[in-house]
């Protein structure tokens, strides 16, 4: 099984993935925390990242293409989550899944008010722990206790990249070069079958069931 998660940043597609992942048994594959752990450990790839991600630019897809195509060699039942993110990067994953004879089960795009996105990602905060990375938001989704984590009790900390200036230039960059993919799987009569239009403004337990519900006709 192959999900797509669509969206511009702060959607909330790792947290709804998250639940996605769980009932289907899925790997959470999210280039974001490829990047990271590649940045962490100073990698050639990770350091080439770096450069673009502190700007709030988009990874170049060669790199993107690359470090992706590498992990899902290793996997079955996948749902990406930040991939494609551009027209090249779905071309490519069409060329390998048809290579690989393997097929995508859904498409499903979150959509957000500009203005909401800012909110909710301006107060989001993550986990110091990398090997537990749960994600709340001070406002929407706040912790137990302010500043630890619920799961393995480490202190909570904000990503450089979270603040309202990075933000609304990610999102300048996603509708610039991410938005056309609608068209993209829409001219390649895949609209209906794959492409699914989410609005998230409710609660995660209402987006996820939606997105159960569109899955399961699809499976």
């Amino acid at each position: 099984m192959y999900i797509i998660m669509l969206g511009a940043p702060g959607t909330g597609k790792g947290t709804i993935g998250n639940e996605i992942c769980k009932k289907y048994n899925l790997v959470h594959l999210a280039t974001g925390d490829i990047f990271r752990d590649e940045m962490k450990r100073k990698t050639e790839l990770g350091m080439k990242a770096e450069e673009y991600i502190s700007k709030g630019e988009l990874v170049p897809d060669s790199v993107t293409i690359k470090m992706v195509e590498g992990k899902l060699d290793k996997l079955d039942n996948v749902l990406l989550d930040g991939f494609p993110r551009t027209i090249p990067q779905a071309e490519a994953l069409n060329e390998y899944l048809n290579k690989t004879n393997k097929k995508i089960t859904a498409v499903i795009n979150l959509n957000v008010p500009d203005e909401d996105i800012i909110k909710r990602t301006s107060s989001r905060v993550i986990c110091s722990n990398k090997d537990c990375g749960a994600s709340y938001n001070t406002i929407f989704m706040p912790p137990k206790v302010e500043g630890i984590c619920d799961i393995c009790g480490s202190p909570l900390i904000k990503r450089k990249d979270d603040n309202p200036e990075t933000i609304k230039e990610r999102l300048q960059v996603y509708y610039k070069n991410t938005k056309p993919l609608i068209e993209f799987y829409e001219k390649m009569g895949l609209l209906e079958s794959i492409y699914i239009n989410i609005y998230s403004e409710t609660t995660k337990e209402d987006t996820t069931k939606k997105a159960v519900e569109i899955i399961e006709k699809r499976k």
